[in-house]
Protein backbone atom coordinates (compact mmCIF):
# COMPACT_ATOMS: atom_id res chain seq x y z
CA UNK A 1 0.00 0.00 0.00
CA UNK A 2 1.64 3.21 -0.99
CA UNK A 3 0.84 6.28 2.01
CA UNK A 4 1.80 8.64 -0.12
CA UNK A 5 -1.49 10.41 -1.61
CA UNK A 6 -0.50 10.69 -5.56
CA UNK A 7 -3.23 14.05 -5.60
CA UNK A 8 -1.37 15.91 -3.25
CA UNK A 9 2.30 15.83 -2.39
CA UNK A 10 1.10 15.41 1.04
CA UNK A 11 1.89 12.04 3.17
CA UNK A 12 -1.20 10.41 4.26
CA UNK A 13 -1.19 10.25 8.14
CA UNK A 14 -1.27 6.27 10.15
CA UNK A 15 -4.88 6.73 10.76
CA UNK A 16 -6.11 8.22 7.47
CA UNK A 17 -3.92 5.03 5.82
CA UNK A 18 -5.94 2.43 8.29
CA UNK A 19 -9.39 4.02 7.62
CA UNK A 20 -8.40 3.85 3.37
CA UNK A 21 -7.75 0.21 3.95
CA UNK A 22 -10.67 -0.79 6.04
CA UNK A 23 -12.74 1.19 3.47
CA UNK A 24 -11.06 -0.95 0.51
CA UNK A 25 -11.79 -4.21 2.53
CA UNK A 26 -15.55 -2.87 3.21
CA UNK A 27 -15.59 -3.06 -0.15
CA UNK A 28 -14.20 -6.10 -1.55
CA UNK A 29 -16.40 -8.01 1.09
CA UNK A 30 -19.57 -6.40 0.32
CA UNK A 31 -22.11 -8.67 0.30
CA UNK A 32 -23.22 -8.70 -3.92
CA UNK A 33 -27.25 -10.17 -4.38
CA UNK A 34 -30.11 -10.00 -7.54
CA UNK A 35 -33.13 -10.72 -6.97
CA UNK A 36 -35.36 -11.40 -10.13
CA UNK A 37 -39.10 -10.26 -9.93
CA UNK A 38 -40.50 -11.30 -12.78
CA UNK A 39 -43.42 -13.27 -12.09
CA UNK A 40 -43.30 -16.89 -12.51
CA UNK A 41 -45.75 -18.52 -14.84
CA UNK A 42 -48.84 -19.91 -13.28
CA UNK A 43 -48.99 -23.03 -15.40
CA UNK A 44 -45.79 -24.38 -17.48
CA UNK A 45 -43.01 -26.06 -17.21
CA UNK A 46 -41.20 -24.62 -14.11
CA UNK A 47 -38.89 -27.51 -12.56
CA UNK A 48 -40.19 -28.86 -8.87
CA UNK A 49 -38.47 -27.40 -6.20
CA UNK A 50 -36.95 -29.80 -3.63
CA UNK A 51 -38.95 -29.17 0.48
CA UNK A 52 -37.17 -29.25 3.27
CA UNK A 53 -37.12 -32.84 4.91
CA UNK A 54 -35.93 -35.86 2.95
CA UNK A 55 -35.39 -35.79 -0.63
CA UNK A 56 -38.32 -36.65 -3.31
CA UNK A 57 -38.01 -40.11 -3.51
CA UNK A 58 -40.25 -43.08 -4.32
CA UNK A 59 -42.14 -44.79 -1.49
CA UNK A 60 -39.96 -48.26 -1.26
CA UNK A 61 -36.49 -45.99 -0.92
CA UNK A 62 -38.61 -43.60 1.84
CA UNK A 63 -39.93 -47.11 3.61
CA UNK A 64 -35.82 -48.10 3.62
CA UNK A 65 -35.00 -45.09 4.67
CA UNK A 66 -37.02 -45.19 7.77
CA UNK A 67 -35.83 -49.07 8.26
CA UNK A 68 -32.25 -48.35 7.88
CA UNK A 69 -32.70 -45.01 10.62
CA UNK A 70 -34.38 -47.13 13.03
CA UNK A 71 -31.55 -50.13 13.02
CA UNK A 72 -28.70 -47.87 13.13
CA UNK A 73 -30.41 -46.33 16.13
CA UNK A 74 -31.08 -49.52 17.43
CA UNK A 75 -27.42 -50.44 16.99
CA UNK A 76 -26.26 -47.85 19.21
CA UNK A 77 -26.92 -49.44 22.45
CA UNK A 78 -24.82 -52.65 20.91
CA UNK A 79 -21.98 -50.85 20.35
CA UNK A 80 -21.82 -48.52 23.46
CA UNK A 81 -22.28 -51.11 25.66
CA UNK A 82 -19.32 -53.02 23.42
CA UNK A 83 -17.30 -49.64 24.27
CA UNK A 84 -17.66 -49.76 27.36
CA UNK A 85 -16.81 -53.23 28.21
CA UNK A 86 -13.73 -52.75 25.83
CA UNK A 87 -12.41 -49.17 27.77
CA UNK A 88 -12.96 -51.83 31.08
CA UNK A 89 -10.88 -54.18 29.58
CA UNK A 90 -7.85 -51.37 28.46
CA UNK A 91 -8.30 -50.62 32.72
CA UNK A 92 -7.78 -54.74 33.75
CA UNK A 93 -4.40 -56.19 34.69
CA UNK A 94 -3.53 -59.28 32.09
CA UNK A 95 -4.16 -61.88 34.63
CA UNK A 96 -7.70 -61.17 35.52
CA UNK A 97 -8.77 -60.23 32.32
CA UNK A 98 -6.95 -63.73 31.41
CA UNK A 99 -9.46 -65.24 34.34
CA UNK A 100 -12.46 -63.71 33.37
CA UNK A 101 -12.18 -64.35 29.62
CA UNK A 102 -10.96 -67.56 30.41
CA UNK A 103 -14.01 -68.72 32.94
CA UNK A 104 -17.02 -69.12 30.46
CA UNK A 105 -14.63 -71.41 28.22
CA UNK A 106 -13.89 -73.53 31.43
CA UNK A 107 -17.49 -73.46 32.32
CA UNK A 108 -18.74 -74.65 28.54
CA UNK A 109 -15.77 -77.31 28.78
CA UNK A 110 -17.24 -78.77 32.27
CA UNK A 111 -20.73 -78.74 31.32
CA UNK A 112 -20.13 -80.53 28.62
CA UNK A 113 -18.07 -82.88 30.01
CA UNK A 114 -20.68 -83.61 32.16
CA UNK A 115 -23.46 -84.11 29.95
CA UNK A 116 -21.65 -86.53 28.05
CA UNK A 117 -21.05 -88.43 31.29
CA UNK A 118 -24.32 -88.57 31.56
CA UNK A 119 -25.34 -89.31 27.84
CA UNK A 120 -23.26 -92.36 28.52
CA UNK A 121 -24.70 -93.40 31.90
CA UNK A 122 -28.55 -92.84 30.02
CA UNK A 123 -27.13 -94.94 26.95
CA UNK A 124 -25.29 -97.68 28.99
CA UNK A 125 -28.08 -98.65 31.36
CA UNK A 126 -30.24 -101.34 28.95
CA UNK A 127 -33.82 -101.02 28.64
CA UNK A 128 -35.68 -102.80 30.98
CA UNK A 129 -37.83 -105.47 29.23
CA UNK A 130 -40.64 -106.98 30.89
CA UNK A 131 -41.77 -110.46 29.48
CA UNK A 132 -44.24 -112.54 30.71
CA UNK A 133 -45.14 -116.15 29.94
CA UNK A 134 -48.02 -118.78 30.27
CA UNK A 135 -46.40 -122.23 30.46
CA UNK A 136 -43.02 -124.07 30.28
CA UNK A 137 -40.48 -121.19 28.23
CA UNK A 138 -36.75 -121.98 26.99
CA UNK A 139 -34.56 -118.72 26.90
CA UNK A 140 -31.30 -118.81 25.36
CA UNK A 141 -29.50 -115.50 26.36
CA UNK A 142 -26.71 -116.33 23.91
CA UNK A 143 -26.54 -113.66 21.52
CA UNK A 144 -26.03 -113.23 18.14
CA UNK A 145 -22.18 -111.42 17.39
CA UNK A 146 -20.86 -110.37 14.69
CA UNK A 147 -17.13 -109.86 14.08
CA UNK A 148 -15.16 -107.54 11.61
CA UNK A 149 -11.45 -108.11 10.37
CA UNK A 150 -9.96 -105.45 8.49
CA UNK A 151 -6.18 -106.36 6.90
CA UNK A 152 -3.71 -104.95 5.04
CA UNK A 153 -3.10 -101.74 3.56
CA UNK A 154 -5.65 -102.24 0.80
CA UNK A 155 -8.56 -103.04 3.42
CA UNK A 156 -10.84 -106.11 3.21
CA UNK A 157 -13.37 -106.37 5.58
CA UNK A 158 -15.22 -110.01 5.96
CA UNK A 159 -17.69 -110.08 8.41
CA UNK A 160 -18.57 -113.81 10.24
CA UNK A 161 -22.35 -113.73 11.96
CA UNK A 162 -21.75 -116.61 14.25
CA UNK A 163 -24.46 -118.27 16.47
Amino acid sequence: MNLHDPASSRRMTEDEAKEHADALIREAFRPTSYRDDTPLPAVGSTPPVAQPGRPPMSQRATDISGITTAVGLASAPISLGTCAVLWTAGQLDPVVLGLLAGAPITFVAVLSRALKRAKGVVEAAPAEIHNHYTGPVLQDYRSTTTTTTTKGVFAQTRNDVRK
